[in-house]
Parts: C-alpha cells; structure tokens; sequence
C-alpha cells in the first residue's frame, strides 16, 4: 500500500483530524507497514 493510499483511507476517520502532523505521519507508517507486512 502506498502512503497516499492510507492517507486516504485513514482520512475517512474522524480521529484522524485529531491528531497532530507527526502523529498522523506516524499513524500513516505504521498503517503501511502491517498492512505490508499482513500481504506477506
């Protein structure tokens, strides 16, 4: 999964807004990676 790609899904989240610039970076990450890692 591109980073784009979970941007766009995690937007659809109303905690997503919530959370500061690195915050959201981090989610975003973390998100690619297990979904990455799950596809393996």
């Amino acid at each position: 999964m591109s980073l784009r790609e979970a941007i766009r899904i995690l937007m659809l989240s109303p905690i997503y807004f919530r959370l500061s610039l690195p915050q959201r970076w981090q989610l975003v990450r973390e998100y690619c990676q297990r979904f990455n890692a799950s596809k393996t």
